[in-house]
């Protein structure tokens, strides 16, 4: 069956203007546009849409969601699956907070005591934030997420430690330099970069623009960043200077 523009914001809860504006970043095309100007949608653009509005609901940003439904490797039913997982999460998460509501009212109203940790126990998003960023790195780069899970199970127990330590040392080595007051930029760095590059491919294989990715990602996921702050203060945004760098100039020859 087909829908015009209204009919589906009408179906799916959303406003024509919303409609409107994600063909206008070609996030969702319509089916077919008539010489009258009439946009249709079939049922494709249905799943799409969707999609789209659970993504919402779980908060992505539309620029997360465009990169990650246009991945090649995209699959819509393991999405959904993941998609199933995290609002699951929501769920329990919101239950635990009206279960909070309850108690303080019954407090307020002296009829039971509460302790003061009991006011706060329910307010963390640390699981739901864990597993939402999993999901954005696992759609965003569904080929390579599924690359790494192969070489992992390749590589036995024995190999997965012998890449760690090595990627460890190359951390310390990067961090000395650091330390040394050498450029980012230096030549000295940049082979250090290009060897933490290449060990990228003991789990997938990388290119460019997913490395600046994931150079961005060691400084703004707090858990990435952590773990490079505990070598050395500032290393995490030397690291992704270091990257980015490396990206340009190896993209640019």
């Amino acid at each position: 069956m087909s829908y015009t523009v209204q009919q589906l914001a009408n179906l799916a809860g959303v406003s024509v203007r919303t409609l409107h504006y994600y063909d206008q970043i070609d996030l969702l095309k319509p089916s077919s546009v008539q010489k009258n100007g009439y946009r249709y949608y079939e049922e494709t653009e249905l799943l799409t849409l969707q999609q789209i509005l659970f993504f919402r609901e779980l908060e992505f940003s539309l620029e997360d969601i465009k990169k990650i439904m246009s991945s090649p490797g995209f699959d819509m039913k393991e999405a959904l699956l993941d998609q199933r997982k995290l609002i699951k999460l929501r769920k329990k998460r919101l239950s635990r907070l009206i279960k909070t509501i309850d108690k303080t009212i019954l407090k307020l109203n002296h009829k039971i005591a509460m302790k003061d940790d009991e006011l706060y126990g329910n307010f963390t998003k640390e699981e739901m934030e864990k597993y939402t960023e999993e999901a954005r790195q696992k759609w965003g780069h569904t080929d390579a997420y599924k690359q790494s899970q192969e070489r992992v199970k390749k590589m036995g127990k024995e190999g997965l430690k012998k890449v760690l330590e090595e990627s460890g040392k190359l951390t310390q080595e990067i961090a000395a330099a650091m330390k040394a007051g050498e450029d980012p930029k230096s030549d000295k760095v940049q082979v250090l970069i290009a060897r933490h590059y290449d060990g990228l491919r003991a789990f997938y294989e990388p290119n460019f623009e997913m490395y600046r990715g994931l150079a961005e990602m060691y400084v703004a996921d707090p858990r990435f960043k952590a773990n490079y702050e505990k070598v050395a203060v500032g290393l995490a945004e030397y690291l992704r200077d270091g990257m980015v760098y490396y990206a340009d100039v190896q993209e640019g020859k």
